[in-house]
């Protein structure tokens, strides 16, 4: 039965076949990739991915040019040079943003995972201490902790922990280690080497693991302060730049569509459309973006 993992593998395949020879011809963008690749947790060679990437662009740059084709022809019926240099222009741009957007998306992959690694983390350091005050060994917290999803991304570590140790028969310092090497999260680097460090030194893990967790929950609480406070300078940059402007922007359209209704070879009606239905939009996607970018999670 297909699902989405399946057609992505398919996808991968197709793409690495057809286009596998530019990844091969430019090595630069594999080392461009590969850092991100290896924390991101997509399980994905680079040149698979690479070839990905490049048919994605493929297709947007057709799909692209008979979009605007289809516009400047039939609907907009606009200047012969102004149709050339859409049809010119926009294919190339926004085939250009892809093929960007696809190389980087895994680096913004790993910023994600750290995200939600570094969110978690005070909370599972401290669910470690009291469940290593009770006795158990450190290998079997990482499987118990391992199967509380709520942790999300951390929950994933400890799998990848557990399966180093159980399926491929590493001893638990070592299943640290490799762990600690792919994690996105200097953070929980750092915890992983300390629980290394505190188990071969014979030190108290408990009392590790309890300073630990209140150092990094009061980390947490200041920066979560900060972006609150943060959240203040946004609304008022948002009510003046995505609420004020574009109201002042359709009044003037309207009035210059009384007195000149053509602009640099454009309607004014055509621009207001545009600005209503497309710039104005993109703005505030772009806005709700850089919001989810920056946010600190609960």
């Amino acid at each position: 039965m297909w699902n989405m993992s399946n057609i992505w593998t398919e996808y991968r395949n197709f793409a690495a076949k057809l286009l596998g020879w530019i990844p091969d011809k430019y090595p630069v963008i594999i080392k461009t990739v590969e850092p991100s690749l290896l924390k991101s947790g997509m399980g994905i060679t680079p040149k698979s991915y690479i070839s990905a990437v490049c048919l994605t662009s493929l297709i947007s740059y057709i799909a692209t040019l008979i979009l605007f084709s289809v516009l400047v022809f039939i609907v907009w019926e606009l200047k012969i040079s102004l149709t050339i240099l859409l049809i010119v222009f926009m294919p190339v741009l926004v085939t250009t943003i892809t093929f960007i957007v696809g190389l980087f998306y895994p680096q913004q992959l790993v910023m994600s995972r750290r995200k939600s690694i570094e969110t978690n983390l005070p909370f599972i350091i401290l669910h470690m201490a009291s469940i290593v005050s009770s006795g158990i060994p450190p290998q079997a917290v990482f499987k118990l902790l391992s199967e509380f999803e709520e942790y999300d991304v951390l929950a994933d570590e400890m799998k990848k922990i557990t399966r180093n140790i159980d399926v491929f028969g590493l001893d638990p310092m070592t299943a640290l280690r490799e762990v600690a090497k792919r994690t996105p999260s200097e953070k929980f680097k750092q915890l992983l080497q300390g629980l290394i460090t505190t188990i071969e030194g014979g030190g108290d893990l408990k009392t590790y693991l309890k300073s630990a967790g209140e150092q990094s929950l009061f980390n947490w609480g200041i920066k979560r302060q900060k972006y609150l406070d943060q959240l203040s300078t946004y609304a008022e940059f948002y009510t003046g730049i995505l609420i004020a402007s574009p109201l002042f922007l359709v009044s003037l359209f309207s009035v210059m569509n009384m007195i000149q209704p053509q602009l640099g070879g454009f309607q004014i009606s055509q621009l207001m459309q545009l600005s209503v239905y497309v710039i104005i939009p993109a703005l505030n996607i772009g806005f709700l973006f850089f919001l989810h970018m920056t946010q600190v999670e609960i």
